[in-house]
Protein backbone atom coordinates (compact mmCIF):
# COMPACT_ATOMS: atom_id res chain seq x y z
CA UNK A 1 0.00 0.00 0.00
CA UNK A 2 2.61 2.42 1.26
CA UNK A 3 5.34 1.07 -1.41
CA UNK A 4 5.45 4.70 -3.70
CA UNK A 5 5.76 6.90 -0.43
CA UNK A 6 7.92 4.76 1.20
CA UNK A 7 10.17 4.83 -1.83
CA UNK A 8 9.85 8.83 -2.31
CA UNK A 9 10.83 9.06 1.61
CA UNK A 10 13.85 6.48 1.67
CA UNK A 11 14.92 8.80 -1.56
CA UNK A 12 14.89 11.59 0.11
CA UNK A 13 16.56 10.98 3.54
CA UNK A 14 19.83 9.78 1.13
CA UNK A 15 20.41 12.89 0.20
CA UNK A 16 20.86 13.78 3.95
CA UNK A 17 23.67 11.16 4.60
CA UNK A 18 27.13 11.90 4.93
CA UNK A 19 26.33 15.50 5.82
CA UNK A 20 27.43 16.92 9.31
CA UNK A 21 25.34 19.82 9.46
CA UNK A 22 22.38 20.70 7.88
CA UNK A 23 21.56 24.20 6.96
CA UNK A 24 18.10 25.53 6.34
CA UNK A 25 18.25 25.28 2.86
CA UNK A 26 18.79 21.63 3.64
CA UNK A 27 16.26 21.06 5.74
CA UNK A 28 13.41 23.41 3.06
CA UNK A 29 14.63 20.79 0.23
CA UNK A 30 14.00 18.12 2.46
CA UNK A 31 10.38 19.05 3.67
CA UNK A 32 10.05 20.16 0.33
CA UNK A 33 10.40 16.45 -0.85
CA UNK A 34 8.38 15.15 1.86
CA UNK A 35 5.35 17.42 0.92
CA UNK A 36 5.13 16.21 -3.00
CA UNK A 37 5.30 12.43 -1.82
CA UNK A 38 2.57 12.94 0.38
CA UNK A 39 0.67 14.94 -1.94
CA UNK A 40 1.39 12.05 -4.33
CA UNK A 41 0.28 9.54 -2.03
CA UNK A 42 -3.36 11.25 -2.19
CA UNK A 43 -3.08 12.63 1.54
CA UNK A 44 -5.19 15.75 2.43
CA UNK A 45 -3.37 18.93 1.78
CA UNK A 46 -4.75 20.70 5.28
CA UNK A 47 -3.04 17.33 6.66
CA UNK A 48 0.39 17.63 4.30
CA UNK A 49 0.53 21.30 5.51
CA UNK A 50 0.24 20.88 8.94
CA UNK A 51 2.60 17.86 8.84
CA UNK A 52 5.54 19.52 7.19
CA UNK A 53 4.97 22.65 9.07
CA UNK A 54 5.79 20.55 12.13
CA UNK A 55 8.46 18.52 10.78
CA UNK A 56 10.17 22.01 9.29
CA UNK A 57 9.94 23.62 12.91
CA UNK A 58 11.62 20.47 14.77
CA UNK A 59 14.17 20.51 12.07
CA UNK A 60 15.72 23.77 12.34
CA UNK A 61 15.32 23.55 16.51
CA UNK A 62 18.31 22.29 18.63
CA UNK A 63 17.33 18.90 18.75
CA UNK A 64 18.60 18.63 15.17
CA UNK A 65 21.43 21.35 15.38
CA UNK A 66 23.09 19.64 18.71
CA UNK A 67 22.45 15.74 17.05
CA UNK A 68 25.97 14.15 16.09
CA UNK A 69 23.96 13.01 12.85
CA UNK A 70 21.52 15.46 11.77
CA UNK A 71 20.38 12.95 9.29
CA UNK A 72 19.03 10.40 11.36
CA UNK A 73 17.40 12.90 13.58
CA UNK A 74 15.34 14.56 10.74
CA UNK A 75 14.11 10.73 10.18
CA UNK A 76 13.65 10.05 14.58
CA UNK A 77 11.52 13.59 13.50
CA UNK A 78 9.42 12.12 10.39
CA UNK A 79 8.88 8.87 12.21
CA UNK A 80 7.21 10.89 15.70
CA UNK A 81 5.33 12.83 13.59
CA UNK A 82 3.93 10.16 11.15
CA UNK A 83 2.93 8.14 14.48
CA UNK A 84 0.99 11.51 15.47
CA UNK A 85 -0.82 11.48 12.79
CA UNK A 86 -1.82 8.33 12.50
CA UNK A 87 -3.05 8.06 15.86
CA UNK A 88 -0.26 8.46 18.29
CA UNK A 89 -0.93 5.19 20.43
CA UNK A 90 -2.51 1.61 19.90
CA UNK A 91 -6.27 1.61 20.31
CA UNK A 92 -8.00 -1.37 21.74
CA UNK A 93 -11.45 -2.27 21.69
CA UNK A 94 -13.47 -0.20 25.26
CA UNK A 95 -15.61 -3.81 26.65
CA UNK A 96 -18.67 -3.84 28.58
CA UNK A 97 -18.57 -3.67 32.33
CA UNK A 98 -21.99 -5.77 32.16
CA UNK A 99 -23.37 -7.35 29.48
CA UNK A 100 -22.52 -8.13 25.98
CA UNK A 101 -20.11 -5.92 24.26
CA UNK A 102 -21.95 -4.55 21.25
CA UNK A 103 -20.06 -3.12 18.12
CA UNK A 104 -21.70 -1.42 15.50
CA UNK A 105 -20.02 -0.99 12.08
CA UNK A 106 -20.75 2.15 9.54
CA UNK A 107 -19.19 2.82 6.04
CA UNK A 108 -19.82 3.14 2.05
CA UNK A 109 -21.13 -0.03 0.12
CA UNK A 110 -18.47 -1.63 -1.29
CA UNK A 111 -16.36 -0.99 1.74
CA UNK A 112 -15.98 -4.12 2.95
CA UNK A 113 -17.92 -4.11 5.99
CA UNK A 114 -19.60 -7.63 5.69
CA UNK A 115 -16.15 -9.40 5.22
CA UNK A 116 -14.58 -7.51 8.16
CA UNK A 117 -17.24 -8.29 10.10
CA UNK A 118 -16.28 -12.22 9.70
CA UNK A 119 -12.70 -10.94 10.40
CA UNK A 120 -13.24 -9.33 13.56
CA UNK A 121 -15.08 -11.87 14.89
CA UNK A 122 -12.50 -14.67 14.43
CA UNK A 123 -10.23 -12.19 15.40
CA UNK A 124 -11.97 -11.74 19.05
CA UNK A 125 -12.73 -15.62 18.89
CA UNK A 126 -8.79 -15.93 19.17
CA UNK A 127 -8.77 -13.24 22.02
CA UNK A 128 -10.91 -15.22 23.97
CA UNK A 129 -14.49 -14.24 23.98
CA UNK A 130 -17.29 -15.66 22.07
CA UNK A 131 -18.65 -13.29 19.72
CA UNK A 132 -21.90 -13.15 17.77
CA UNK A 133 -22.68 -11.34 14.48
CA UNK A 134 -25.76 -9.31 13.85
CA UNK A 135 -27.05 -9.36 9.93
CA UNK A 136 -29.29 -5.65 9.72
CA UNK A 137 -27.74 -5.08 5.71
CA UNK A 138 -31.39 -5.73 4.61
CA UNK A 139 -31.09 -3.53 1.72
CA UNK A 140 -27.96 -5.13 -0.90
CA UNK A 141 -28.86 -7.83 -2.09
CA UNK A 142 -27.71 -11.52 -0.96
CA UNK A 143 -26.26 -9.21 1.77
CA UNK A 144 -27.78 -11.46 4.64
CA UNK A 145 -26.39 -14.80 2.64
CA UNK A 146 -22.66 -13.30 1.89
CA UNK A 147 -23.05 -13.20 6.11
CA UNK A 148 -24.02 -15.59 6.95
CA UNK A 149 -20.82 -17.98 4.46
CA UNK A 150 -18.52 -15.52 6.22
CA UNK A 151 -19.50 -16.05 9.86
CA UNK A 152 -19.54 -19.86 8.92
CA UNK A 153 -15.64 -19.41 7.83
CA UNK A 154 -15.34 -17.71 11.07
CA UNK A 155 -16.81 -19.97 13.04
CA UNK A 156 -19.17 -17.33 14.69
CA UNK A 157 -22.87 -17.67 14.72
CA UNK A 158 -25.09 -14.97 13.25
CA UNK A 159 -28.47 -13.57 13.92
CA UNK A 160 -30.01 -13.49 10.78
CA UNK A 161 -34.36 -13.06 11.27
CA UNK A 162 -35.08 -11.30 8.09
CA UNK A 163 -32.96 -12.53 4.51
CA UNK A 164 -33.46 -9.15 3.31
CA UNK A 165 -32.94 -8.30 -0.53
CA UNK A 166 -32.05 -10.80 -3.05
CA UNK A 167 -30.42 -11.34 -6.52
CA UNK A 168 -33.46 -12.60 -7.49
CA UNK A 169 -35.84 -10.58 -5.80
CA UNK A 170 -34.66 -7.27 -5.77
CA UNK A 171 -38.58 -5.47 -5.19
CA UNK A 172 -38.50 -8.18 -1.86
CA UNK A 173 -39.77 -5.59 0.81
CA UNK A 174 -37.15 -5.32 3.11
CA UNK A 175 -37.52 -5.75 6.73
CA UNK A 176 -36.88 -3.21 9.73
CA UNK A 177 -33.18 -3.11 10.52
CA UNK A 178 -33.80 -1.28 14.00
CA UNK A 179 -36.11 -4.11 15.33
CA UNK A 180 -33.42 -6.47 13.87
CA UNK A 181 -30.24 -5.18 15.62
CA UNK A 182 -32.45 -5.04 19.25
CA UNK A 183 -33.49 -8.76 18.61
CA UNK A 184 -29.90 -9.61 17.57
CA UNK A 185 -28.26 -7.68 20.95
CA UNK A 186 -31.12 -9.52 23.05
CA UNK A 187 -30.79 -13.02 21.80
CA UNK A 188 -26.82 -12.24 22.64
CA UNK A 189 -27.20 -11.41 25.97
CA UNK A 190 -29.94 -14.62 26.45
CA UNK A 191 -27.33 -17.10 24.60
CA UNK A 192 -24.47 -15.73 26.78
CA UNK A 193 -22.35 -14.00 23.86
CA UNK A 194 -20.07 -11.08 25.21
CA UNK A 195 -19.50 -9.53 22.28
CA UNK A 196 -22.29 -8.53 19.32
CA UNK A 197 -20.97 -6.86 16.00
CA UNK A 198 -24.00 -5.37 14.27
CA UNK A 199 -23.35 -4.98 10.46
CA UNK A 200 -25.33 -2.10 9.12
CA UNK A 201 -26.32 -1.01 5.63
CA UNK A 202 -24.39 1.22 3.05
CA UNK A 203 -24.51 2.98 0.00
CA UNK A 204 -22.56 4.23 -3.24
CA UNK A 205 -22.44 7.73 -1.28
CA UNK A 206 -23.38 9.71 1.49
CA UNK A 207 -27.33 10.28 2.09
CA UNK A 208 -29.95 11.35 4.58
CA UNK A 209 -31.78 8.34 4.04
CA UNK A 210 -28.31 6.15 5.20
CA UNK A 211 -26.99 8.47 8.16
CA UNK A 212 -31.06 8.43 9.58
CA UNK A 213 -30.96 4.82 9.66
CA UNK A 214 -27.33 4.40 10.90
CA UNK A 215 -28.52 6.71 14.16
CA UNK A 216 -31.77 5.08 14.25
CA UNK A 217 -29.99 1.54 14.98
CA UNK A 218 -27.08 3.75 17.14
CA UNK A 219 -30.11 4.87 19.59
CA UNK A 220 -31.92 1.21 19.68
CA UNK A 221 -28.70 -0.45 20.89
CA UNK A 222 -26.40 2.24 22.56
CA UNK A 223 -22.99 0.65 21.05
CA UNK A 224 -19.74 0.46 22.79
CA UNK A 225 -17.65 1.11 19.92
CA UNK A 226 -19.03 2.44 16.60
CA UNK A 227 -16.27 1.44 14.17
CA UNK A 228 -15.83 3.47 10.85
CA UNK A 229 -14.76 0.86 7.85
CA UNK A 230 -13.22 3.11 5.21
CA UNK A 231 -11.77 1.68 1.71
CA UNK A 232 -7.97 2.51 1.86
CA UNK A 233 -7.86 3.00 -1.58
CA UNK A 234 -10.46 5.56 -1.89
CA UNK A 235 -8.33 8.37 -2.38
CA UNK A 236 -8.73 12.20 -1.54
CA UNK A 237 -12.63 11.93 -1.07
CA UNK A 238 -11.59 9.55 2.33
CA UNK A 239 -11.44 12.98 4.09
CA UNK A 240 -15.37 14.13 3.45
CA UNK A 241 -16.60 10.84 3.60
CA UNK A 242 -14.59 9.99 7.32
CA UNK A 243 -16.36 13.67 7.86
CA UNK A 244 -19.85 13.31 6.69
CA UNK A 245 -20.05 9.47 8.67
CA UNK A 246 -18.55 11.40 12.17
CA UNK A 247 -20.88 14.16 12.01
CA UNK A 248 -23.69 11.46 11.63
CA UNK A 249 -23.13 9.06 13.69
CA UNK A 250 -19.98 9.72 15.87
CA UNK A 251 -17.93 6.88 15.31
CA UNK A 252 -14.74 5.89 17.99
CA UNK A 253 -12.84 4.36 15.81
CA UNK A 254 -11.74 3.22 12.64
CA UNK A 255 -10.96 0.57 10.75
CA UNK A 256 -9.01 0.60 7.18
CA UNK A 257 -10.18 -2.10 4.59
CA UNK A 258 -8.21 -3.47 1.47
CA UNK A 259 -4.39 -2.24 2.95
CA UNK A 260 -2.75 -4.84 1.14
CA UNK A 261 -3.98 -2.90 -2.28
CA UNK A 262 -1.09 -1.30 -4.80
CA UNK A 263 -3.13 2.17 -3.96
CA UNK A 264 -1.12 5.09 -2.67
CA UNK A 265 -2.55 4.98 0.65
CA UNK A 266 -3.07 8.51 1.38
CA UNK A 267 -6.88 7.47 3.31
CA UNK A 268 -4.88 6.06 5.98
CA UNK A 269 -2.55 9.30 6.74
CA UNK A 270 -5.64 11.48 6.46
CA UNK A 271 -8.60 10.20 7.92
CA UNK A 272 -7.43 9.53 11.80
CA UNK A 273 -6.29 13.34 11.54
CA UNK A 274 -8.34 15.35 10.18
CA UNK A 275 -11.27 13.22 12.30
CA UNK A 276 -9.60 13.04 15.36
CA UNK A 277 -10.63 9.21 15.98
CA UNK A 278 -7.60 6.23 15.85
CA UNK A 279 -7.55 3.87 13.65
CA UNK A 280 -7.86 0.61 15.36
CA UNK A 281 -7.87 -2.09 12.88
CA UNK A 282 -7.00 -2.81 9.09
CA UNK A 283 -7.74 -5.52 6.73
CA UNK A 284 -4.35 -6.63 5.09
CA UNK A 285 -5.80 -9.42 2.63
CA UNK A 286 -9.21 -11.63 1.35
CA UNK A 287 -9.15 -14.45 3.94
CA UNK A 288 -10.42 -14.17 7.17
CA UNK A 289 -7.30 -14.47 9.12
CA UNK A 290 -5.52 -11.21 6.96
CA UNK A 291 -6.85 -8.80 10.51
CA UNK A 292 -4.64 -7.23 12.54
CA UNK A 293 -4.78 -4.63 15.32
CA UNK A 294 -3.35 -1.09 13.77
CA UNK A 295 -0.44 0.06 15.64
CA UNK A 296 0.67 3.59 14.69
CA UNK A 297 4.29 3.08 15.64
CA UNK A 298 4.62 -0.08 13.71
CA UNK A 299 3.32 1.55 10.48
CA UNK A 300 5.04 4.47 10.51
CA UNK A 301 7.96 2.19 10.88
CA UNK A 302 6.77 0.32 7.69
CA UNK A 303 6.59 3.98 5.88
CA UNK A 304 10.00 4.30 6.70
CA UNK A 305 11.41 1.06 5.53
CA UNK A 306 12.44 0.21 9.24
CA UNK A 307 10.94 -3.20 9.26
CA UNK A 308 7.59 -4.17 11.55
CA UNK A 309 10.04 -6.62 13.69
CA UNK A 310 7.27 -6.75 16.24
CA UNK A 311 4.46 -8.16 14.08
CA UNK A 312 6.44 -10.70 12.74
CA UNK A 313 7.25 -12.13 16.08
CA UNK A 314 3.74 -12.24 16.74
CA UNK A 315 2.88 -14.47 13.91
CA UNK A 316 5.18 -16.62 14.62
CA UNK A 317 4.70 -17.18 17.98
CA UNK A 318 0.51 -17.17 17.30
CA UNK A 319 1.44 -19.89 14.39
CA UNK A 320 4.28 -21.72 15.38
CA UNK A 321 3.58 -25.26 16.84
CA UNK A 322 5.15 -25.28 20.19
CA UNK A 323 5.63 -29.04 20.19
CA UNK A 324 7.54 -29.00 16.80
CA UNK A 325 9.94 -26.31 18.20
CA UNK A 326 10.63 -28.20 21.41
CA UNK A 327 11.13 -31.59 19.34
CA UNK A 328 13.61 -29.30 17.03
CA UNK A 329 15.60 -27.65 19.89
CA UNK A 330 16.46 -31.07 21.66
CA UNK A 331 17.45 -32.63 18.52
CA UNK A 332 19.34 -29.67 17.40
CA UNK A 333 21.07 -29.97 21.66
CA UNK A 334 21.89 -33.51 20.85
CA UNK A 335 23.96 -33.12 17.66
CA UNK A 336 21.68 -35.50 15.77
CA UNK A 337 21.27 -35.07 12.05
CA UNK A 338 19.01 -32.98 10.49
CA UNK A 339 17.32 -34.23 8.03
CA UNK A 340 14.59 -33.90 5.10
CA UNK A 341 11.81 -34.70 7.39
CA UNK A 342 12.62 -32.25 9.62
CA UNK A 343 13.05 -29.90 6.76
CA UNK A 344 9.71 -30.51 5.40
CA UNK A 345 8.26 -29.55 9.12
CA UNK A 346 10.10 -26.19 9.01
CA UNK A 347 8.76 -25.23 5.52
CA UNK A 348 4.99 -26.04 6.86
CA UNK A 349 5.72 -23.99 9.81
CA UNK A 350 6.75 -21.14 7.80
CA UNK A 351 4.13 -21.27 5.41
CA UNK A 352 1.35 -21.47 8.52
CA UNK A 353 2.64 -18.26 8.84
CA UNK A 354 0.98 -16.52 6.11
CA UNK A 355 2.29 -15.13 3.06
CA UNK A 356 6.40 -14.94 2.34
CA UNK A 357 6.08 -11.88 0.62
CA UNK A 358 4.57 -10.17 3.56
CA UNK A 359 6.68 -11.86 6.03
CA UNK A 360 9.96 -10.66 3.95
CA UNK A 361 8.37 -7.28 3.47
CA UNK A 362 8.00 -6.33 7.26
CA UNK A 363 12.09 -6.71 7.55
CA UNK A 364 14.03 -3.69 7.96
CA UNK A 365 15.63 -2.57 4.32
CA UNK A 366 13.39 -4.70 2.51
CA UNK A 367 12.10 -1.96 -0.07
CA UNK A 368 15.71 -2.19 -1.22
CA UNK A 369 14.89 -5.53 -2.39
CA UNK A 370 11.10 -5.20 -3.36
CA UNK A 371 11.39 -6.00 -6.86
CA UNK A 372 12.87 -9.29 -5.84
CA UNK A 373 10.76 -9.87 -3.59
CA UNK A 374 7.26 -9.36 -5.93
CA UNK A 375 9.02 -11.49 -8.37
CA UNK A 376 8.96 -14.22 -5.70
CA UNK A 377 6.57 -17.26 -6.47
CA UNK A 378 4.77 -18.53 -3.47
CA UNK A 379 4.36 -22.09 -4.82
CA UNK A 380 7.63 -22.73 -4.73
CA UNK A 381 7.23 -23.97 -1.35
CA UNK A 382 4.41 -26.13 -2.37
CA UNK A 383 7.28 -27.36 -5.50
CA UNK A 384 9.99 -28.66 -2.46
CA UNK A 385 7.20 -30.28 -0.25
CA UNK A 386 6.37 -32.32 -3.75
CA UNK A 387 10.04 -33.85 -4.01
CA UNK A 388 10.70 -34.21 -0.70
CA UNK A 389 7.18 -36.30 -0.52
CA UNK A 390 8.34 -38.11 -3.15
CA UNK A 391 11.04 -39.44 -1.50
CA UNK A 392 11.21 -42.57 0.45
CA UNK A 393 11.50 -42.34 3.76
CA UNK A 394 14.64 -43.96 4.23
CA UNK A 395 15.88 -41.34 1.20
CA UNK A 396 14.53 -38.35 3.79
CA UNK A 397 17.42 -39.17 6.26
CA UNK A 398 20.14 -40.47 4.39
CA UNK A 399 19.93 -38.46 0.88
CA UNK A 400 23.22 -39.26 0.20
CA UNK A 401 21.72 -42.84 -1.31
CA UNK A 402 20.14 -40.80 -3.62
CA UNK A 403 21.48 -41.59 -7.19
CA UNK A 404 20.92 -40.84 -10.45
CA UNK A 405 18.27 -43.52 -11.09
CA UNK A 406 15.69 -42.07 -8.10
CA UNK A 407 16.34 -38.78 -9.11
CA UNK A 408 14.77 -39.52 -12.22
CA UNK A 409 11.93 -41.61 -10.20
CA UNK A 410 11.77 -38.37 -7.67
CA UNK A 411 11.50 -35.89 -10.58
CA UNK A 412 8.91 -37.82 -12.20
CA UNK A 413 6.69 -38.69 -8.69
CA UNK A 414 6.94 -34.60 -8.10
CA UNK A 415 6.31 -33.36 -11.73
CA UNK A 416 9.58 -31.61 -11.49
CA UNK A 417 13.04 -31.63 -13.36
CA UNK A 418 15.80 -33.77 -12.13
CA UNK A 419 17.80 -30.42 -12.06
CA UNK A 420 14.95 -28.71 -9.78
CA UNK A 421 15.51 -32.39 -7.25
CA UNK A 422 19.64 -31.90 -7.40
CA UNK A 423 18.98 -27.95 -6.75
CA UNK A 424 17.22 -29.06 -3.62
CA UNK A 425 19.46 -31.73 -2.43
CA UNK A 426 22.69 -29.27 -2.71
CA UNK A 427 20.95 -26.61 -0.82
CA UNK A 428 19.73 -28.87 1.65
CA UNK A 429 23.00 -30.26 1.82
CA UNK A 430 24.49 -26.68 2.84
CA UNK A 431 21.91 -26.24 4.89
CA UNK A 432 22.98 -29.93 6.84
CA UNK A 433 26.61 -28.95 7.06
CA UNK A 434 25.49 -25.24 8.72
CA UNK A 435 23.11 -27.08 11.17
CA UNK A 436 25.87 -29.11 12.18
CA UNK A 437 28.61 -26.82 12.54
CA UNK A 438 26.70 -24.67 14.73
CA UNK A 439 25.44 -28.20 16.93
CA UNK A 440 28.75 -28.66 17.34
CA UNK A 441 29.47 -24.88 18.82
CA UNK A 442 31.16 -23.34 15.98
CA UNK A 443 30.30 -20.09 13.85
CA UNK A 444 28.59 -19.85 10.32
CA UNK A 445 30.31 -22.01 7.68
CA UNK A 446 32.54 -19.08 6.14
CA UNK A 447 31.46 -16.71 8.48
CA UNK A 448 34.05 -14.97 11.00
CA UNK A 449 33.23 -17.20 15.06
CA UNK A 450 30.35 -15.18 16.81
CA UNK A 451 31.47 -14.89 20.60
CA UNK A 452 31.13 -17.71 22.83
CA UNK A 453 30.66 -20.12 20.12
CA UNK A 454 34.04 -20.88 18.86
CA UNK A 455 34.64 -20.73 14.90
CA UNK A 456 36.57 -18.67 12.31
CA UNK A 457 37.61 -15.90 15.19
CA UNK A 458 39.34 -18.67 17.94
CA UNK A 459 40.65 -20.90 14.75
CA UNK A 460 42.72 -17.83 13.63
CA UNK A 461 43.81 -16.59 17.08
CA UNK A 462 44.92 -20.61 18.02
CA UNK A 463 46.97 -20.60 14.23
CA UNK A 464 48.67 -17.42 15.80
CA UNK A 465 49.59 -18.58 18.54
CA UNK A 466 50.67 -22.33 17.66
CA UNK A 467 54.55 -22.67 17.70
CA UNK A 468 56.10 -22.19 14.48
CA UNK A 469 57.55 -25.18 12.31
CA UNK A 470 61.38 -25.61 12.50
CA UNK A 471 63.18 -25.10 9.41
CA UNK A 472 65.12 -28.02 7.94
CA UNK A 473 68.43 -27.68 7.79
CA UNK A 474 70.67 -26.99 4.46
CA UNK A 475 73.63 -29.01 5.49
CA UNK A 476 72.62 -32.59 3.78
CA UNK A 477 74.29 -35.01 6.53
CA UNK A 478 72.82 -32.75 9.83
CA UNK A 479 69.14 -32.65 7.70
CA UNK A 480 69.33 -36.47 7.38
CA UNK A 481 70.30 -36.90 11.42
CA UNK A 482 67.48 -34.47 11.94
CA UNK A 483 65.14 -36.79 10.16
CA UNK A 484 66.39 -39.75 12.04
CA UNK A 485 66.21 -38.38 15.44
CA UNK A 486 62.75 -36.87 14.47
CA UNK A 487 61.82 -40.77 13.38
CA UNK A 488 62.94 -42.29 16.23
CA UNK A 489 60.57 -40.07 18.75
CA UNK A 490 57.67 -40.87 16.58
CA UNK A 491 58.63 -44.78 17.55
CA UNK A 492 59.31 -44.04 21.43
CA UNK A 493 55.74 -41.92 21.51
CA UNK A 494 54.44 -45.07 19.62
CA UNK A 495 55.30 -47.50 22.30
CA UNK A 496 53.59 -45.32 25.22
CA UNK A 497 50.21 -45.86 24.13
CA UNK A 498 48.58 -49.50 23.40
CA UNK A 499 47.63 -50.36 20.06
CA UNK A 500 44.40 -51.38 18.41
CA UNK A 501 42.16 -47.86 19.01
CA UNK A 502 42.51 -44.61 18.09
CA UNK A 503 41.68 -43.59 21.86
CA UNK A 504 44.30 -45.33 23.43
CA UNK A 505 43.05 -48.31 24.19
CA UNK A 506 43.16 -52.30 23.44
CA UNK A 507 39.62 -52.60 20.55
CA UNK A 508 38.53 -56.07 22.90
CA UNK A 509 38.06 -53.91 25.64
CA UNK A 510 36.88 -50.37 24.21
CA UNK A 511 33.36 -49.65 25.91
CA UNK A 512 31.68 -46.12 24.16
CA UNK A 513 29.43 -46.12 27.06
CA UNK A 514 32.52 -45.14 29.30
CA UNK A 515 32.88 -42.43 27.27
CA UNK A 516 30.71 -38.99 27.61
CA UNK A 517 29.70 -39.03 23.79
CA UNK A 518 26.69 -37.17 22.24
CA UNK A 519 23.45 -39.13 21.60
CA UNK A 520 24.07 -41.28 18.12
CA UNK A 521 27.75 -40.48 17.81
CA UNK A 522 28.57 -44.02 17.83
CA UNK A 523 27.35 -45.18 15.00
CA UNK A 524 30.82 -43.29 13.46
CA UNK A 525 32.64 -45.96 15.62
CA UNK A 526 32.06 -48.97 13.04
CA UNK A 527 34.36 -51.60 14.94
CA UNK A 528 32.89 -50.79 18.56
CA UNK A 529 30.35 -52.46 20.56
Amino acid sequence: MFNSLSDRLTATFKNLRGKGRLTEADVDATVREIRRALLDADVAVPVVREFTGRVRERALGAEVSGALNPSQQIVKIVNEELVEILGGETRRIRLAKTGPTIIMLAGLQGAGKTTLAGKLSKWLKSQGHSPMLVACDLQRPNAVTQLQVVGQRAGVPVFAPHPGATSTELDHPAGDPVAVARAGVEEARQKLHDVVIVDTAGRLGVDADMMEQARQIRRAIVPNEVLFVIDSMIGQDAVNTALAFDEGVNFTGIVLSKLDGDARGGAALSVASVTGKPVMFASTGEGVDDFELFHPDRMASRILDMGDVLTLIEQAEKSWDKDEAARMAKKFADQEDFTLDDFLAQMQQIRNMGSMKKMLMMMPGAQNIRQQLEQFDEREIDRVEAIVRSMTPHERVAPKIINGSRRARIAKGSGMHVSDVNGLLERFAQAQKMMKKMAAGGGMPGMPGMPGMGGGGAARKGAKNAPKKKAKSGNPAKAAQELRDAEARRASAGKALPTGAAFGQQGADFDPSQLNLPKGFDKFLGGSK
